[in-house]
């Protein structure tokens, strides 16, 4: 090897430790930790059985502080009851594309997430369903109206949001899951 080339490579071999270590003195430390910020989205599965209003599961993902919205149209044992917009309530029914009264589930999860992935839930819950029809007057006759069965309830809790599931009963029996999960 001559001795021009043999001062190149040591040169080089010099070039590179040195830039190895100013990179490695350069470097920002990388930390892994196992958790996510609490403000990040969360995955919250909301499931329901209930005999009057039906079963509905539904996954979304929202996150600290904010609210959403779960609605559920299905139809009733017997099927749709129809009514016309004489009866007094017609307004507040769940509807089907025909005008007939369905059964109607809506729930609002508004979930704030402290520092530790503690969860504290405000969940409101209403729910909605024709049982036959009912005799009623309006308009000085006497009409056949859906029979209308309604529960409205608002319940807070706190949950992990590990994956754990959080089961509530309503007062009439209605059976809510709610799971958290990062």
């Amino acid at each position: 090897m001559s001795p021009s080339f043999k001062s190149f490579a040591v040169s080089v071999a010099a070039s590179v430790v040195c830039g190895f270590a100013t990179l490695s003195q350069a470097a920002t430390p990388i930390t892994v930790t196992s958790q996510s910020a609490t403000d990040g989205p969360i995955k919250y599965t909301v499931k329901i059985t209930s005999k009057q209003f039906g079963n509905a599961q539904e996954t979304r993902q929202i996150r600290s502080g904010e609210s959403d919205d779960y609605t559920w149209k299905t139809v009733p044992p017997g099927g749709p009851v129809p009514t016309t917009d004489e009866c007094p309530n017609n307004s507040s029914l769940a509807l089907d594309a025909n005008g007939a009264a369905i059964r109607q589930m809506q729930v609002r999860l508004a979930p704030v997430v402290a520092s530790d992935g503690t969860a504290t839930i405000q969940l409101s819950f209403q729910g909605q369903t024709p049982h036959g029809t009912k005799t009623v007057t309006a308009n000085g006759k006497s009409i056949k109206c859906p029979n209308d069965v309604s529960l409205s309830q608002i319940v807070r809790f706190s949950m992990p949001t590990n994956g754990t599931a959080k089961t509530l009963t309503l007062s009439d029996g209605t059976q809510v899951v709610v799971t958290a999960r990062r």
